[in-house]
């Protein structure tokens, strides 16, 4: 029944993607989405997704990683993006408290699978003392037996990413373009890293702050929003195939109009900055919105 629903609701959460567009875009898009998501995309096995579900229940996660899941809903995009048991998956600058990374190593850990976190660029000689510190930090991390197999890859615009051809089954980037679309080609770059690491049939999984369409990438990389356009253009153009949209991670309350940009939400929380600070009643509005409004796209690597 559980997959039944997770479907379900991705079928709905695909259909108000496009609510609200002329009926031939609709037409145009829902046919190329749709189409193609069911021909490529397996769900879960049932037992699979019991051994996920319990991993993002598990008490090994923080009590504040498991409090923001009511915002990021994990179970819900992994299972859209199409994560499957045994797949070698890497995650794109997790950082050393990553997130992501205490539900996907302990899951490609218990799947058979491998989790790889592609994090700062040691091969670099301009790499700070204080981020080969954190890239250590994570390697000691990793150790745990509990990520199995888990290692760090160097990543970064010398490097690129530090990984074979056709190695990866699953990259997922979360909440990094804003600070790649700063730099000029860096999305590009990495995109064609990213195509080029895949399997053919391999998932580049997106989850990203949103700007506002039609908006100059330029404007709002710096509060850390990206329209949703510049990231699916910026795919099509390595050669990846735009595999599903899904609005499970929206947010209508996010003005994107903050005094510190997408800091000022939770979980950051940023109060002040360049001498102005927020007072108690701003800081409880801004709470109130929650966590960014964001897209949550799926790419696929032709076969």
């Amino acid at each position: 029944m559980r997959t039944l629903s997770c479907l379900a609701a991705g079928t709905l959460l695909l259909a108000a993607a496009f609510a609200g567009q002329p009926a031939a875009a609709q037409a145009q898009q829902g046919a190329g989405v749709f189409a193609t998501q069911r021909g490529q995309a397996q769900p879960p096995r049932f037992d699979e997704e019991d051994r996920l579900a319990a991993i993002i229940a598990s008490d090994r996660r923080s009590e504040a990683d498991q409090a923001r899941d009511v915002h990021r809903r994990p179970y819900e995009a992994l299972t859209f993006w199409g994560l499957q048991p045994g797949m070698t998956i890497v995650e794109i600058e997790p950082g050393v408290g990553g997130w992501w990374t205490e539900i996907l190593g302990p899951y490609a850990a218990e799947t058979q699978g491998q989790y790889i976190a592609a994090w700062i660029d040691l091969a670099n000689p301009a790499t700070s003392d204080a981020a080969r510190t954190a890239r250590a930090n994570l390697e000691q991390r990793l150790a745990d037996p509990r990520y199995g197999q888990g290692r760090a890859v160097n990543f970064g615009p010398q490097s690129g990413l530090d990984l074979p051809d056709g190695s990866a089954d699953f990259i997922l980037v979360a909440r990094a373009f804003h600070n790649w679309a700063r730099a000029e080609g860096r999305t590009d770059q990495y995109m064609s890293e990213f195509y080029r690491v895949l399997r053919p049939g391999g998932i580049l999984a997106i989850e990203q702050h949103r700007a506002e369409e039609g908006l100059n990438v330029a404007d709002t990389a710096p509060t850390g929003y990206v329209p949703e356009s510049y990231v699916i253009q910026a795919g099509q153009r390595a050669g990846f195939v735009l595999d599903g949209r899904s609005e499970l991670n929206a947010n209508a309350r996010d003005t994107r109009d903050h005094p510190f940009g997408v800091w000022t939400l939770p979980p950051v929380r940023r109060d002040s900055q360049d001498g102005r600070t927020l007072t108690e009643a701003e800081r409880a509005r801004f709470d109130a919105i929650g966590e960014s409004d964001r897209m949550t796209l799926r790419f696929r690597k032709p076969e």
